[in-house]
């Protein structure tokens, strides 16, 4: 998954202002108690991280 899609799956999922403040302060387990934008940085593949978020949160089946 390219960072692209990932981002307009947030966007989608969450509105682009809220996905912004996900992504920066929302703390999800699945990604080792790291943020969105940490595990990114760190080099986590956007395919894991959007799992994540699909895990985590009440994400329709059209974005999964």
């Amino acid at each position: 998954m390219r960072l692209t899609v990932f981002w307009n799956r947030m966007n989608q999922q969450f509105g682009e202002a809220y996905a912004a403040s996900v992504a920066k302060d929302y703390v999800i387990a699945a990604l080792g108690g790291r943020t969105i934008e940490q595990a990114l940085a760190d080099g986590e593949p956007a395919k894991k991280v959007w799992a994540a978020v699909v895990a985590t949160f009440d994400v329709p089946a059209r974005l999964q």
